[in-house]
């Protein structure tokens, strides 16, 4: 059975193309591949995430409170809508994050944003984290804002499969067709060369790997995929506000241009 439940720090860094080889190459003597990991393959992991119409949950989280909230629908590469994904809280609170998920038929995820009426609990659901799920929904006014993917390699350690290291490349999000059955397209939002990793530890970091970023003069960063997506979409459009391009921009038949930052920068440009 899938976990649903998990309670950890996670703590981020920012690396380019030289350091993910090293550190893949001096981890291998602690660390091993996950089952979708072998022979150095990536998965990929896509996101919608939801946020209130005004974005109070991810402006809020980027002033870095000691308590913030997060809602995404999570499925494991491109799926059809009768297929079954993650719907899934995130909390945290001062470092340590705990995650909450049920599965749900995609199509009944996409009925359950559109109508506010609770889906029904089937046998593969949990119920419990549902209604934690419906609660914040009602009373936040979630709706669908941005879809986030990325591919992902991830490791366990040999003598501890609670401590793990991902590896995630190819960035990409879009705010407009936000569904999982889609695909995946939209606007890379790190350079080919970066890599985010993220250390998921319940306790305290071995020894060794705090050694290995010690040497290597690895630190941490606080990056968030989602955070990055907002900063840079504000920025885009403040620009266009500013170099007077907001109607060209926001107009109705732009209306999709206005969510492509890519898009948005050759404009003002």
């Amino acid at each position: 059975m899938a976990k649903e439940v998990f309670n950890r720090y996670e703590l981020k860094f920012r690396i380019n193309d030289k350091q993910y080889k090293e550190l893949r190459e001096r981890l291998s003597e602690y660390m091993e591949a996950d089952a979708y990991s072998k022979n150095g393959d990536f998965y990929t992991i896509c996101n919608i995430y939801y946020d209130t119409p005004a974005n109070d949950l991810i402006r809020r989280s980027i002033d870095g409170p000691v308590y913030k909230e997060k809602m995404r629908l999570r499925s494991y590469g491109t799926v059809g809508t009768d297929t079954k994904v993650f719907l899934e809280i995130k909390k945290k609170y001062k470092g340590l994050v705990n995650k909450r998920r049920t599965k749900i038929i995609l199509s009944d995820a996409y009925d359950y944003f559109e109508t506010g009426k609770k889906p029904e609990v089937r046998q593969f659901m949990n119920g419990q984290v549902l209604n934690e799920i419906d609660y914040m929904k009602t009373r936040l006014g979630l709706v669908p804002k941005v879809f986030l993917s990325y591919d992902r390699c991830a490791l366990f350690a040999k003598d501890d499969h609670e401590f793990r290291v991902t590896f995630d490349r190819n960035i990409t999000a879009r705010r407009y067709d936000l569904g999982l059955h889609y695909g995946i397209y939209g606007d890379k939002l790190i350079g080919d060369d970066e890599w985010i990793m993220e250390v998921k530890i319940d306790r305290a970091m071995p020894l060794w790997m705090t050694s290995i970023l010690s040497d290597m003069k690895i630190y941490k960063n606080k990056f968030s995929k989602y955070g990055e997506e907002y900063r840079l979409f504000v920025e885009a459009q403040t620009a266009a506000r500013r170099l007077g391009a907001t109607e060209k921009i926001y107009g109705k038949e732009t209306e999709k241009c206005s969510n492509h930052y890519s898009e948005l920068q050759t404009i003002v440009q």
